[in-house]
């Protein structure tokens, strides 16, 4: 917006729309004037097509603000293609109509009845709509063909109807656990292993870390290092690490000179954004879990401690197979793709609304130490089954290991490269692992394997309010108790009169441990409370 706009347009829109988030599109300036002439009756409804990043966090809550305001969506496509000659841009939209609560009537269904009088665009149409994208074909001049079906009921501010993810808000269990990687602003810091170890040979090797972006989880590694100067000043780094300094001085300090940011040209010799929380976050594991923001198949992995992530990356600070195994597994993957927006065609993972909002599986939903012990030990062989594939064949990417497991589901018959790309990486095994990961975290939730979309969102969706209720009595499931909770303490646990089973997993054993509360109630009662890690 600045540099299409210029500053002074983007700071006198920002002061005359305040409830816009800064981090809203443009558009939504805009949307939010239709709803706002909507619900004051100055007008009776309105149509838009926007970028179909409507559905993103921020611009979300534009839309959920408007639907908390007396106005309710009675027509949308999430996403659709558009055809764009200028540019070629695989531009995506959506489509939204919205009116007046009170211009429809409930039915007996409950749904939305929409005045035939109010909506000149579907004379016929009783009901609220929601038409989604089932297949495409582009023509010879690119036009597209479109199939679309329909789906009745309330539209939520995410463009769904069904399970109102959208209305799931932030566990304390899974606070501050997630971040984005650190940003460079500096191409300089980027140096490749035979510049690395010219460094090394100048004893500079302490600063230099390998790095990773998104490309390099998803396509061919790039293997190259960063110079991560954190915590140095531009005095230490010079008498400590003389080379380095010069290399960033003449390499990135002149691209930081033209940095608007006054602390970014000031600090040159550090990335654009050093990002100590999640520093701290990582700090003593031994690995993490890693999943690119935004990217064409949701997969997560375990990355080396000793590996800095770039922005692109979203970074979950645990070292548990468990939580890998959930994360990877339908039940997450599902509740991703419906909480995050996209970018063009791809999803996007935004940690607030996918990892924060996510309620984990415990004993209350159904699993039990056997079934904990099962997903961590088949997160453990699909993380190191497409790892030692890679490693054993150069050019093998998660991208098309992935384009063939979703092939393999829909039952396509394999092209020769696809072929080459099933024999190496063995994606028959990879399938048929996800499929046992899948049933076993789905009997952890009490579901069964042939559970629809719908009702695995509705089922999340209610445990996320449940979870949200016990946390406001104090009962918190922390993923990582001993970080997450200043307050843990080893030795506040008093083992119940019942000893642990030794075969219980670390994970559920804080189900079985009772810990002082440390918020007494307000009657001044001494009481005890289970502490729960999952």
């Amino acid at each position: 917006m600045r540099a299409a706009l210029g500053d002074g347009y983007v700071e006198a829109l920002r002061k005359t729309w305040p409830e816009v988030p800064e981090s809203a599109d443009f558009v939504m300036h805009w949307w939010s004037r239709a709803a706002l002439m909507v619900t004051m009756g100055k007008t009776r409804q309105f149509g838009l097509i926007t970028t179909n990043s409507l559905r993103q966090t921020f611009n979300r809550r534009v839309v959920q603000a408007a639907l908390e305001k007396n106005l309710q969506l009675t027509y949308a496509i999430p996403d659709h293609p558009w055809v764009d000659s200028a540019n070629g841009a695989a531009v995506r939209i959506a489509m939204t109509v919205g009116t007046k609560t009170g211009a429809a009537n409930l039915g007996s269904d409950s749904r939305p009845k929409i005045a035939d009088s109010d909506l000149n665009f579907a004379e016929h149409s009783t009901t609220a709509r929601l038409l989604t994208l089932t297949s495409e074909t582009t023509g010879d001049f690119g036009e597209v063909d479109v199939t679309l079906t329909e789906r009745n009921g309330i539209i939520h501010a995410d463009l769904s109807v069904g399970a109102n993810v959208a209305s799931a808000v932030q566990l304390e269990a899974n606070h501050n656990l997630s971040n984005r990687g650190v940003q460079l602003f500096g191409a300089g810091f980027i140096v490749t292993p035979e510049e690395a170890s010219a460094f090394t040979l100048q004893g500079s090797q302490t600063i230099i870390r390998d790095y990773r972006n998104g490309r390099d989880l998803t396509d061919t590694p790039r293997d190259v290092k960063v110079i991560d100067a954190f915590g140095l000043t531009t005095e230490q780094l010079r008498t400590q690490y003389p080379a380095i300094y010069q290399w960033l001085l003449e390499r990135v300090k002149p691209e930081r000179e033209q940095n608007n940011r006054a602390s970014r040209r000031d600090n040159w010799w550090l990335f654009g954004e050093t990002n100590p929380k999640l520093r701290k976050q990582l700090a003593r594991l031994p690995r993490y879990i890693a999943t690119v923001e935004t990217a064409k198949h949701r997969t997560f992995q375990f990355v080396d401690a000793s590996i800095l992530p770039d922005n692109m990356l979203v970074a979950i600070a645990s070292k548990d197979a468990f939580d890998l195994g959930v994360l990877s597994s339908r039940v997450h993957v599902s509740w991703a793709l419906a909480q995050g927006g996209t970018l063009e065609d791809r999803p996007r993972y935004n940690k607030s609304r996918c990892f924060e909002t996510f309620p984990f599986s415990a004993e209350d939903t159904g699993l039990t130490p056997e079934l904990c012990n099962k997903i961590a030990a088949l997160a453990e062989q699909i993380d190191a089954h497409r790892k030692h594939q890679q490693a054993a064949n150069p050019g093998l990417t998660l991208t098309g290991m992935y384009n063939l497991v979703e092939a393999l589901k829909a039952g396509c018959e394999l092209t020769a490269k696809e072929k080459t790309i099933h024999t190496q990486g063995l994606v028959g095994v990879l399938k048929e692992l996800h499929d046992e990961l899948d049933a076993a975290v789905l009997a952890a939730y009490g579901l069964e394997v042939g559970v629809s979309n719908d009702a695995l969102l509705t089922h999340l969706t209610a445990l996320n309010a449940q979870r949200a209720l016990e946390e406001k009595t104090g009962k918190i499931r922390w993923l990582r108790p001993e970080f997450q909770n200043p307050a843990f303490k080893a030795s506040q646990q008093l083992r119940s009169n019942q000893a642990l089973p030794e075969q219980v997993p670390i994970r559920l054993q804080a189900d079985l441990i009772l810990v002082n509360d440390s918020k007494p109630p307000k009657s001044g009662k001494t009481t005890m409370q289970t502490s729960v890690q999952a």
